[in-house]
């Protein structure tokens, strides 16, 4: 009698397609890019129904889809409830080598991070901000909490971002960092006026910003951060003048310290905008970047047209 042939591990075989990772993949994934969460939802209900998914990542694939499903659908009750059949992610159920016979070599979690995403998403999409770990704890870092205030704003928690933003100035009044934080009162004061020039930036008061950002230089005339937003804040005003005027004026007083990508990406776009010969000017600047600049800075944020890239 012959020997059964191996067992190929699908995870670790890399000719393998969508569907060897999971029952019928690749039509969930076809699904999800096409925006049909319905139609998600009633195959996840159909392979569980009838019994389809065979292993654990198997049903972990599928409740991931069927969460994100739910979410898009914004049915987020139903998504955190999906999410808390799962208990502990960390748990050892969810670990590939607690499973040596169908994953043999391959460790770690099993978890995907889309749906750790979602699960911390959540709490602020069904309104319970303060089931945030990180907004519960009496944080002494200004730079963590600043921080947190700036993934608020980027997932659309306006009023939780202020919060997090007015807790640093509160540490800032109160002195809390004296001994938790390596910040002088030079940053401290700057990191509360950036996030204040932030607020109102998202709500598109720009003078108000800008005032902001201009007690920032005024302490620390090598706060690249206070000058490139300063700049922008004035574009957005309509004085392309200024705001390249800013960034030129940054560049010859501290090259060393503002001289960064970014800025010269946002100096570069302003030229576009305000010049017709803005190639001369950009060619000019790109002169003077090949003398002073590092030697790892990236020339190409100058975004110079090179032959090649004309004939292509």
């Amino acid at each position: 009698m012959d020997e059964p042939s191996p067992t190929i591990d699908p995870l670790t075989n890399q000719f393998g397609s969508l569907n060897d990772l999971s029952h019928e993949l690749a039509s969930l994934q076809d699904l999800a890019m096409r925006g049909s969460w319905r139609s998600i939802l009633d195959k996840v209900s159909r392979a569980r129904s009838l019994d389809l998914l065979t292993k654990p990542d198997d049903h972990l694939i599928y409740l991931s889809y069927n969460v994100l499903a739910l979410t898009k659908l914004r049915r987020f009750s139903d998504a955190s409830n999906e999410l808390d059949s799962l208990h502990d992610f960390n748990s050892h159920h969810y670990k590939y080598e607690t499973y040596p016979k169908l994953y043999h070599t391959r460790s770690g979690s099993m978890v995907p991070f889309s749906l750790r995403f979602i699960h911390a998403q959540l709490p602020f999409k069904l309104g319970n901000r303060q089931e945030g770990h990180l907004i519960n704890h009496d944080y002494l870092d200004p730079v963590l909490v600043s921080k947190l205030g700036y993934i608020q704003m980027q997932i659309g928690d306006f009023e939780g971002a202020k919060g997090s933003f007015h807790r640093v100035e509160t540490m800032l009044n109160e002195r809390k960092n004296d001994d938790s934080s390596a910040l002088s009162e030079v940053e401290f004061r700057n990191l509360v006026n950036r996030s204040k020039a932030l607020v109102f930036l998202v709500g598109k008061d720009y003078v108000s910003a800008v005032r902001e950002y201009e007690e920032c230089m005024e302490r620390d005339p090598a706060d690249v951060v206070a000058v490139n937003n300063k700049a922008l804040c004035l574009m957005y005003l309509r004085d392309l003048s200024d705001s390249i005027k800013v960034l030129e004026n940054s560049l010859e007083r501290v090259p060393t310290v503002a001289l960064n990508e970014t800025l010269v990406v946002n100096l570069c776009s302003m030229y576009e905008l305000a010049y017709v010969n803005h190639s001369e000017i950009k060619r000019t600047l790109s002169n003077w970047i090949a003398r002073v600049a590092p030697d790892d800075f990236d020339a190409s944020c100058t975004r110079i047209l090179t032959s090649k890239d004309a004939e292509s």
